[in-house]
């Protein structure tokens, strides 16, 4: 009987310790388990984390490229254009060949003198092309209202550009950088609109174009020769 109770301990004892080992047997491959998906997580988090950088990176880099040949940081850029596009209405858009910009830079009748209350308008952009955008050439398009001809209008909008031209040299923009072209009485904002009829002013403007590729025309229309 003795024998037969010990035998019966001892299979008890031996399933029991079998138990406890096949236990923590389970228990290391759950924890083995949860520490992979940890790392797992882990490496997706900071995979999730290096790609947003370099998206940014990235987002950065492709609107310096979009905004031209920008010097200096691209972020004081943004605020400064924003600024242009609060305080003078200025009209700015990044384009294949550059940044385009539409300011309140009119004219009156048959003149091409700059105006006094235009001033303030291209003492601004000549702070911007300065501040970010030294050596890159920067070309002034001058236009006019319909009334008159062809090829009057075209030296007309010349000279308004090349009035343009030098006042922003006397405000320091290299000459060199800025080249002046006129389109007459192309592109017109207001159609039909000329001397003193509404929208006529809106027509006698210049406007201007800050290439990215320096080497490239920005001749955007052909002017008219008849």
């Amino acid at each position: 009987m003795r024998l037969l109770t010990g035998s019966l301990l001892a299979a008890g004892t031996s399933m029991l310790l079998s138990g406890c080992l096949a236990t923590q047997s389970q228990l290391k491959h759950v924890s083995d388990v949860q520490a992979a998906v940890l790392d797992s997580t882990r490496l997706a988090l900071t995979a999730e984390l290096n790609n947003e950088r370099a998206q940014r990176a990235g987002s950065d880099s492709a609107l310096a490229r979009q905004l031209g040949m920008v010097r200096g940081d691209v972020s004081a850029l943004r605020t400064d254009l924003e600024a242009m596009k609060k305080d003078f209405g200025a009209k700015i858009m990044a384009m294949e060949d550059g940044l385009h910009f539409a300011m309140p830079v009119n004219f009156a009748y048959d003149d091409a003198g700059v105006r006094t209350e235009d001033e303030s308008t291209l003492n601004r952009f000549a702070n911007v092309v300065q501040k970010y955008y030294p050596g890159s050439k920067v070309t002034i398009e001058g236009f006019a209202d319909p009334a008159g001809t062809a090829s009057y209008n075209l030296a007309l909008s010349q000279r308004r550009a090349s009035s343009v031209k030098q006042y922003l040299t006397s405000h320091g923009v290299t000459a060199n950088e800025l080249s002046v072209v006129g389109y007459g009485k192309t592109r017109l904002v207001v159609p039909g609109a000329s001397r003193d009829k509404p929208g006529a002013e809106l027509n006698r403007r210049v406007t201007f174009v800050i290439e990215s590729k320096p080497q490239r025309s920005v001749a955007l229309a052909t002017p008219e020769t008849r």
